[in-house]
């Protein structure tokens, strides 16, 4: 499953920094027939590869694999299985850029809810 959100981050980070794959591949080291089987789904990179990639794309390797902008029904057509979450219902995990004052907040309400879910 995070095979899948990791390359549809990785083609989207692309698009947006004008990046073709021979740059990436020339940044990350790593070849360029092997980051095409990435971002068509064929390729299972360890994390060694993923966090050369992110390095070379300049963002957090985490980034590249908790968020994306595919909604889960798609994700799930797309890996061919149910997401796995760990999240009771009605609950879910977002990666956002905030403002310090916004992020503040945020944590409060993070804190908050950690707090409920460890008493469930």
């Amino acid at each position: 499953m995070y095979n899948y959100i990791f390359f549809t981050n990785m083609l989207r980070l692309l698009d947006e920094l004008h990046m073709t794959k021979q740059e990436l591949a020339d940044k990350s080291g790593v070849s360029i027939s092997f980051l095409s089987d990435i971002t068509t789904g064929k390729g299972n990179p360890s994390l060694k590869v993923m966090e050369d990639i992110a390095k070379a794309l300049q963002t957090p390797l985490p980034l590249l694999l908790e968020s994306t902008d595919l909604d889960p029904a798609s994700l799930e057509a797309l890996a061919g299985e149910k997401m796995p979450s760990s999240l009771p219902p009605g609950y879910v995990r977002v990666a956002v850029v905030l403002p310090e004052h916004q992020a503040f907040i945020v944590k409060k309400w993070a804190e908050t809810t950690r707090k409920k879910l460890t008493k469930a």
